[in-house]
């Protein structure tokens, strides 16, 4: 359970080229992340939250499925964090939705995302 200033967040990640590591659980060599440019990697994240937005799939599914993070085993569930724990970028974005509700495109070190607010 998360404390009073903590919040809970599930994401999804797409690596791409300029991602700090080029690796993930499902691209173990970076084969794909290295050939994936910033550009397809955000249009291949809107089309997911378009899926989610619209109800032709579930987050957790569509994280499962899709997320480089290895998080992806559990929906993309982060568990509670507070400040300081994540990236500036990721952080700002998920203590400023409110539970629930699903990010733009958030863009930090490790690649681009969309965060949904679960705690």
């Amino acid at each position: 359970m998360a404390s009073a200033n903590q919040v809970r967040a599930s994401h999804i990640l797409i690596k791409h080229q300029g991602s700090r590591r080029k690796a993930s659980w499902k691209d173990p060599e970076g084969r794909v992340i290295m050939n994936t440019t910033k550009e397809s990697a955000i249009s291949q994240l809107k089309a997911l939250k378009d899926d989610i937005v619209s109800g032709k799939a579930k987050f957790e599914d569509v994280a499962t499925r899709f997320s480089d993070c290895s998080s992806a085993k559990r929906g993309g569930d982060l568990g509670p964090f507070g400040r300081g724990q994540m990236q500036k970028p990721f952080e700002e974005a998920t203590y400023a939705l409110k539970v629930g509700e699903i990010s733009d495109i958030v863009d930090t070190d490790s690649g681009v995302h969309i965060i949904m607010r679960t705690g």
